[in-house]
C-alpha cells in the first residue's frame, strides 16, 4: 500500500472509532445516571452497570472503537490517530440532543466547528510521522512512563476526594484520560510486533500492562460520569486529555515526529488552545440536554439483565 492510501484507510479508521466512542459515552453517562453511587476505584460500580442493558451496549460500540483505533494505529502515527479521535466529543452531544429529543442549537454547532478547526489546524501545521515505535521496548523506558502515569492517578484522586461534587467529575477524567492515552501508546508500541503474528504480543510487557490500563480507564470514567452532574464536561476532559497524553508518549517514547522552529510551535500551540476551548463550550453548553439530571422518558437504562 502506497503512503496516501494507508493514510487514508488509518484517518476513516479513526474518524469511525470516534464516531462509535462517542456513542458509547452517550449510553455510559446514561446507565450512570440511575445506578447508586460507589466510591471511587471500586470495581462494584461495574458489577452493577453490567446488569444495565444501556451500558451493555455501550462497552460493544467501546470494543468495537477500540479494534478500529488499534487497526487505524497500523496505518498511521498515534499523534494523528488520537487528535482525531477528539470527533467523538461532537457524536456524543449530537447523539445525546438526539435521544433526549432536543434539537442542537446554533451555538453548538459553531463550537463544534471551532474544536474541528482545531484539531484540523493542529493536523495541517504539525504534520505527524511515524517513528520506530520501539521507544517503550526496554524496561527502563516503561518504568518510567508507568512511574509518571501512578503519580498523575494518585494526584488525581487526592484531588477528587477533597473536591466537591461539583468539581469532582473532573480530576476523575483526567485520571481516565491520561490511563486511555498510556493506553494509546502502549497499543502503537506493539505495532511492530503483529509482523509475528497475533502471538507475538504475548512476550511484550507492554500487552499486560494493556489489560489492567483498559479497564482501570473505565472504571475511572464510570467514575467521573457518577461523581456529579456534569457528565459532558467530564467526557470533554478525558477526551482531551486522552489525546494531549498520547502525543507526549508519541513524541518522548514512539520517535514519532511533527514539525518544529518557533512559527510552527507556535500554530500548534495555537490549534490546540482553540480546540480545547471548542471542547469546553460543547462540554458547558451539552448538559442542558438533560437540565434535571433525570432518566428520559422511555429509557431502558433501569433494566436489570434482560
Amino acid at each position: 500500500m502506497n503512503d496516501a492510501l494507508h493514510l487514508a484507510l488509518g484517518t476513516t479508521l479513526a474518524v469511525a472509532a470516534g464516531a462509535s466512542f462517542g456513542a458509547s459515552s452517550v449510553l455510559q453517562y446514561r446507565a450512570n445516571r440511575n445506578v447508586p453511587q460507589e466510591r471511587v476505584a471500586r470495581p462494584r460500580l461495574l458489577w452493577r452497570l453490567v446488569h444495565r442493558r444501556a451500558w451493555r451496549w455501550s462497552v460493544l460500540l467501546a470494543a468495537a472503537a477500540f479494534a478500529m483505533q488499534t487497526a487505524a494505529l497500523v496505518f498511521v502515527p498515534l499523534i494523528l490517530v488520537q487528535a482525531i479521535l477528539v470527533t467523538g466529543l461532537l457524536w456524543y452531544v449530537l447523539l445525546l440532543a438526539a435521544l433526549e429529543r432536543h434539537r442542537p442549537d446554533g451555538p453548538i454547532l459553531l463550537e463544534a466547528l471551532l474544536c474541528l478547526l482545531g484539531l484540523a489546524a493542529f493536523l495541517l501545521i504539525a504534520a505527524p510521522t511515524a517513528g520506530s515505535s520501539r521507544g517503550l521496548d526496554s524496561i527502563r523506558s516503561g518504568a518510567l512512563l508507568a512511574g509518571a502515569l501512578a503519580v498523575t492517578v494518585a494526584g488525581c484522586l487526592g484531588a477528587a476526594a477533597r473536591l466537591g461534587p461539583h468539581w469532582r467529575p473532573l480530576p476523575l477524567a483526567l485520571a481516565a484520560g491520561a490511563c486511555y492515552g498510556v493506553t494509546a501508546g502502549l497499543i502503537s508500541s506493539l505495532s511492530h510486533s503483529l509482523d509475528g503474528g497475533p502471538i507475538a504480543v504475548l512476550g511484550h510487557w507492554q500487552t499486560y500492562a494493556i489489560v489492567v490500563l483498559g479497564p482501570l480507564g473505565v472504571l475511572l470514567s464510570q467514575n467521573a460520569y457518577q461523581a456529579g452532574p456534569l457528565g459532558a464536561p467530564a467526557l470533554a476532559t478525558f477526551t482531551v486529555t486522552d489525546p494531549l497524553v498520547a502525543i507526549a508518549v508519541g513524541l518522548l517514547w514512539l520517535d514519532e515526529r511533527i514539525r518544529t522552529g518557533v512559527w510552527n510551535a507556535v500554530g500548534e500551540a495555537v490549534a490546540l488552545a482553540t480546540l480545547v476551548v471548542g471542547v469546553f463550550l460543547l462540554a458547558r453548553r451539552a448538559p442542558r440536554a438533560d437540565p434535571e439530571g433525570t432518566a428520559p422518558p422511555g429509557a431502558d437504562d433501569g433494566d436489570a439483565s434482560t
